[in-house]
């Protein structure tokens, strides 16, 4: 893995290095040109005698050709390929034309030093000094092949060893140049990467703030606006002026002239403000984006968290109190079930005052159910959410409670419009939940006379949320009620604890999941747990 990361990293340094690519074939299509403008052109006698006219033509109009061919493909291939390719042909060509070309010998060994640089730079190291190299042996081997030649070279070998010299010499900075060069992207790479994963995931805590999130600039225009926000704005979020901007003038005016207040003397209005109708209030804080910046960030707090905050803290509060209460209780209460056990054994007690043992026995049992919930609620462990197939649970619900619970008559079943519903949550605590809304249904969920009907469906929401509804076929539950279900200690029964909803619906928090009760328009009533996927975080 580490080979293709590091092979990766290569790739991408050398798309970077394009741009001197293009350039270099550029160069190199200049000077193939400059030599057919020499031999062909109205100067041929800068660079005469000729050793070879016919050879020294043939070279220049190949060199050419080569040097076009490299110039318009030279954006494509890999870097490497190319680069090796035209300083071969470089080298070819040019010391042939040195051969054949005496008087210009030496300035296309200038210019052949410029060759040898770029293809330094572009090449890894080892690479660059081996074209180097190449080059200094094919500048002695011309020399040699000069001076065996029937003409004769009147150059000194001081000439070729001066320019062997300058070879390596720049091919070694270059090299050492191109080498930082890749370094240096590489690291710009990283650090560009890290810097966009970091821009997403602030992008994403801000998308997922409670905290409503508006960025307005100089001309009160909203830049940008999380979900929380646009949530507290309601359809005016969405509405535009006239040259199509969304305006916080439009979408909520008294915040508008908050917002000017505040950049005219720095003042803020605590007091709470509704965006919109049947929308929470909400408490608006300002701040500048930057100091100096015309840019203002607004946040918007929701009095509804704050209040429910401040109502979780009394529940804690009160249940950490009643814990400790329920642990005194708990001693007195057994000692009265045993007793009343004791009396129920005994053949001293008349068969008129055994229905009062019952009875006593009955709120033990009840006074008792709530000692246990009452701690149940004040121990309940943090939610250790894993991923979990939801149709595949529900089945395996319905099957283990039908197990533990006969229904005689009643049926309870698991229904699902999705083959497979991946969630993210804690399995235990939605067993517990769905044991109480089920076994509530089974109790109140039924029409009289008749046996109770109970559903447990799985299906994604509109919004692809999935969700588990436990439906049922009774009475509903009205609307005055229906308010007040998830209060702790409230219940309609004699029997009840008024605990059941209120825990379930505080472990479908736990697991940053709702519960709610949906209204059936055809009668029956709907418990709905809306869960998050397993892979929200991502596709947010």
């Amino acid at each position: 893995m580490s080979k293709v990361l590091a092979r990766q990293q290569t790739d991408d340094a050398d798309r970077a290095l394009r741009r001197e690519l293009y350039f270099f074939t550029l160069y190199r299509l200049l000077e193939a040109a400059l030599l057919v403008f020499f031999l062909f052109g109205p100067v041929t006698g800068l660079i005469e005698p000729l050793r070879h006219a016919l050879l020294a033509r043939s070279i220049a109009l190949s060199y050419l050709f080569i040097a076009a061919l490299l110039f318009v493909f030279g954006r494509r291939g890999e870097l490497r390929s190319q680069t090796l390719t035209g300083i071969a042909a470089d080298l070819f060509f040019g010391f042939l034309a040195m051969h054949t070309m005496p008087a210009a010998g030496t300035g296309i060994a200038l210019m052949l030093l410029f060759n040898v640089g770029a293809a330094a730079l572009l090449l890894p190291p080892r690479y660059g000094l081996g074209a180097a190299a190449v080059a200094v042996a094919a500048l002695f081997g011309e020399y040699v092949w000069s001076t065996l030649d029937a003409d004769g070279d009147p150059r000194t070998l001081a000439e070729p060893m001066m320019f062997s010299i300058g070879y390596v010499a720049i091919a070694t900075l270059t090299s050492i140049l191109g080498r930082q060069m890749r370094e240096s992207y590489d690291l710009a790479e990283r650090r560009g990467a890290e810097a966009a994963h970091l821009g997403e995931i602030n992008e994403l805590i801000i998308r997922r703030l409670r905290t409503g999130v508006l960025l307005v600039d100089r001309g009160d225009r909203i830049r940008l606006a999380n979900e929380a926000a646009m949530l507290l704005l309601g359809d005016a979020g969405e509405s535009v002026d006239l040259q199509g901007h969304r305006s916080l003038a439009v979408a909520a005016p008294e915040l508008a002239r908050r917002l000017e207040r505040w950049r005219q003397d720095g003042t803020h209005n605590d007091s709470p403000l509704q965006l919109a109708p049947d929308l929470p209030e909400v408490v608006p804080r300002f701040t500048r984006l930057l100091a100096g910046s015309e840019q203002v960030l607004i946040f918007l707090d929701d009095t509804s968290l704050l209040s429910r905050h401040a109502e979780s803290m009394t529940l804690a509060t009160l249940g950490r109190f009643s814990a400790s209460l329920a642990h005194e209780i708990r001693n007195p209460l057994a000692a009265i079930n045993y007793a009343v056990q004791l009396l129920e054994e005994s053949d001293d007690v008349p068969t008129a005052e055994r229905r009062l043992l019952e009875i006593i026995r009955q709120q033990g049992q009840r006074m008792n159910g709530i000692v246990e919930n009452v701690l149940g609620m004040a121990r309940r462990e943090p939610a250790k959410p894993e991923h979990v197939e939801l149709i595949g649970f529900s089945h395996q619900f319905v099957e283990e409670y039908l197990a533990s619970h006969p229904l005689d008559l009643d049926t309870l079943r698991a229904t699902g419009n999705v083959t497979r519903l991946p969630v993210l949550i804690d399995p235990r605590q939605l067993h517990q939940v769905l044991t109480v809304l089920v076994h509530n249904a089974l109790t109140y969920g039924r029409m009289p006379g008749e046996p109770a009907r109970v559903t447990v469906h799985v299906h994604p929401d509109d919004a692809g949320l999935p969700c588990i509804d436990v439906l049922d076929r009774g009475p509903g539950i009205p609307e005055s009620v229906s308010s007040r279900l998830f209060r702790p200690f409230f219940t309609t029964s004699s029997h009840g604890t008024g605990l059941g909803l209120y825990i379930a619906r505080e472990l479908c928090r736990a697991n940053q999941a709702t519960l709610d009760y949906v209204p059936m328009p055809g009668g029956g009533g709907c418990f709905r747990i809306r869960l998050i996927g397993s892979h929200t975080l991502l596709t947010a």
